[in-house]
This record gives C-alpha cells, structure tokens and sequence, in this order.
C-alpha cells in the first residue's frame, strides 16, 4: 500500500470540487509501485453517468498497458467504490483496491448507492426498474457462435 497514492487520489477529488468539472472524487492505478493511470469523476462534464473516477482510471490504464487484463495492478480511490465501480474493478481483474472515505461518508454528502445494493439484492420482479426476461429461440445464437470460434480472446 502507498499512502502517497491514496493521498494523490483525495487531492484530485478535492481539485475536481474546486474545478467545477466534476465530483468529489479521484482513482489512481498502479502497478509494480508506479501510478499507470489517474483521473476524477466527470459525470456532469461528459454526460456520461457512468464516468466514475475508477472507471475512468481502468479505461486510461487499459490503454496505457494495452491490455484489459489489469492482473497486479492497484487502484487507490478517494472514496469506496460504488457498485458500478466495483464490478468494473471485477471485470478488469484489478488485484486490490485501497480507498479513504467510506460509502457512509460519500451519502452523508449526497452520493448514496445504498439503494443500488439494495436493488441488486433483488428478485427482478421486485426491483424498482422493471427487467423482463423475453423468450428468444436466436438469444444463445452468439453464445454458441462463441463457443466455436478459433478466432477468439477470452476475457
């Protein structure tokens, strides 16, 4: 663990604020103790309400690495991640994730996911958007297409 990291994150989520172009927010990924990629939550800037700090840190250290598999790599973030941030951090197989404020911390200021992790605990049928399961006979067709494909790269 690098404090100094950790300490890199908090400050550009502190910047982001004083900036305007964003929320409070900051990622930092490592690896083999060097920052690969760092970045803020620029939701309202870009429009785009999945730029999180950490998703947009993975994607700029994918490109760095040239690579979505980020094995051995670290992310430090400002703030717990969310959900969202959680899964994507699954997904590019980041090794382990160091962060200083807590989800209480970010809802005491607005940002509560506690509704998303309840959500997701869920049966579909009771969740508050509705997702409806459609009977498609062509659904596994690019699964089975998948399977035995030579021409491939698994993730």
């Amino acid at each position: 663990m690098n404090k100094n990291f950790l300490l890199c994150a908090i400050q550009m989520a502190t910047d982001n604020v004083v900036s305007g172009n964003g929320g409070p927010f900051g990622a930092v990924v490592a690896k083999e103790g060097k920052i690969i990629a760092k970045a803020t939550n620029t939701v309202t800037i870009t429009n785009d309400p999945t730029a999180h700090a950490e998703v947009n840190a993975i994607r700029q250290a994918c490109k760095v690495l040239n690579t979505f598999d980020l094995s051995g790599c670290e992310i430090y973030a400002s703030c717990e991640p969310c959900p969202m941030c959680l899964s994507a951090i699954y997904w590019s197989r980041i090794t382990k994730v160091y962060y200083a404020a807590t989800r209480g911390n970010a809802a005491l200021a607005g940002f509560d996911d506690a509704h998303i992790y309840q959500e997701l605990a869920k049966p579909n049928d009771q969740k508050s958007i509705q997702i409806t399961h459609v009977d498609c006979p062509e659904a596994k067709n690019p699964f089975s297409l998948w399977e035995r494909s030579t021409n491939k790269t698994g993730y």
